[in-house]
């Protein structure tokens, strides 16, 4: 059985409004828990010699010691997601194996997503332990979180049929409900797994294994006809017709080799 044990954050920032925005955030998504919050790395490394913390959003440029240099006098570190103003530290922000790299001002679009990306890496981690110690086990299953009605909602990659972008907007649906957020189509496609999800038009995005049936216009999902944009043909038609031999996708009468 997963685990619901929460993320404890510990944010390293000499400036107050920057520390403001990430608690802030932190308190806004349910998987993770605010441990503390240190104004410099001295104090930093004082709070750690008594607290464990999973994950750092540790500050680059501060006084008397940089947070690239911090995380290398750290012996066993938790997992970073650095945050600065400057691009110029990002190189070597993700050489010391960052999980994510944020700009001020941190949006909490940008914010979620890097803590999606430690989502998935806890699930993979956690799986690989299990089946380490226990043996193999049915896999925890992948999924994101999204801000809807004014409250963080779980999806799970195999609940979704497809999404519809709508402007600053997307619209997730599953088998039992749409959940609407403020998200940018394009940001969500890099957050799914290539191999499960395909776009098939500017506004849509479908799970593979969800697709009914399908011709050279469109597909079908749960009785719904989707379009299929002409920019996306032909990355559609390689990859269906890579698998139109699966019994579960099936072809509808106009071929799907009409696609150019």
């Amino acid at each position: 059985m997963p685990s619901t044990k929460k993320i404890r954050c510990l944010v390293i920032d000499d400036e107050q409004p920057a520390r403001d925005i990430l608690e802030k955030h932190i308190f806004g998504v349910e998987a993770l828990e605010l441990a503390g919050s240190c104004h410099n790395a001295v104090e930093a490394l004082s709070f750690l010699q008594s607290n464990t913390v999973d994950l750092l959003f540790l500050d680059i440029q501060m006084p008397h010691i940089l947070g690239t240099n911090f995380i290398r006098t750290l012996k066993n570190p938790p997992k970073v997601i650095f945050i600065t103003a400057y691009r110029k530290y990002a190189v070597e922000g993700f050489e010391l194996d960052a999980v994510d790299f944020l700009l001020k001002p941190v949006s909490f679009d940008r914010f979620l997503k890097a803590v999606n990306k430690v989502l998935h890496l806890n699930l993979q981690s956690t799986s690989a332990e299990q089946e380490k110690t226990e043996g193999p086990k049915e896999s925890t299953q992948p999924f994101l979180y999204v801000r809807s009605d004014r409250k963080m909602v779980k999806v799970l990659f195999n609940d979704i049929l497809y999404i519809e972008g709508l402007r600053d907007y997307i619209r997730i649906f599953t088998s039992t409900k749409a959940i609407v957020t403020k998200h940018l189509l394009a940001s969500l496609e890099e957050m799914l797994p290539a191999d499960a999800f395909l776009r098939i038009h500017r506004s849509y995005i479908v799970s593979i294994n969800k697709i009914e049936s399908y011709n050279a216009d469109s597909i079908e999902i749960a009785k719904k006809e989707l379009p299929i944009g002409r920019l996306y043909k032909h990355d559609v038609s390689r990859l269906l017709n890579a698998s139109s031999l699966q019994p579960d996708v099936k072809k509808n009468s106009k071929d799907v080799n009409d696609i150019k």
